[in-house]
């Protein structure tokens, strides 16, 4: 069973991130050259929030609210669930389902280390899948 410090291993730990005092307008250029779809709030370098393109969404396109002088902190969220290294891609699979979210911070040690997203443990899965299917064809052909 694959764990987040394995899978942040091979993935990357880089952890792109706002300042509560940024705007949305910064936060969604950041995003989109990134091609990401959150981004960390971190005050110092401490986590204090998570922006993302459902909240940009829900609290200021649909609420009619003004990109560039909308602040992160009046509309990030601050109930925010994270993992730990040394927890399965399943069990986070498990988390965000339950919750409800798409991007999972990552903490060691109470330090931030990266974050994942659902496409990131999707992505896991299939490659062990895949690993675990050839495996299976080589031993049928050799057998």
């Amino acid at each position: 069973m694959t764990t987040l410090r394995e899978l942040l291993n091979k993935k990357g730990g880089d952890v792109h991130f706002a300042r509560p005092d940024d705007t949305v307008l910064d936060a969604i250029q950041q995003m989109a050259d990134r091609n990401i779809g959150a981004l960390m709030v971190l005050d110092g370098d401490k986590p204090v929030g998570i922006f993302t393109e459902r909240l940009y969404a829900r609290e200021v396109f649909l609420k009619g609210r003004g990109s560039p002088n909308t602040k992160i902190s009046e509309v990030m969220e601050r109930q925010v669930c994270y993992a730990d290294l040394s927890q399965s891609v399943d069990e986070c699979m498990a988390v965000m389902t339950d919750k409800k979210v798409r991007h999972l911070p990552v903490m060691d040690g109470g330090k931030l280390v990266g974050i994942v997203s659902i496409g990131d443990l999707v992505k896991n899965k299939i490659a062990d899948q895949e690993f675990a299917i050839d495996q299976l064809e080589q031993y049928i052909r050799t057998s």
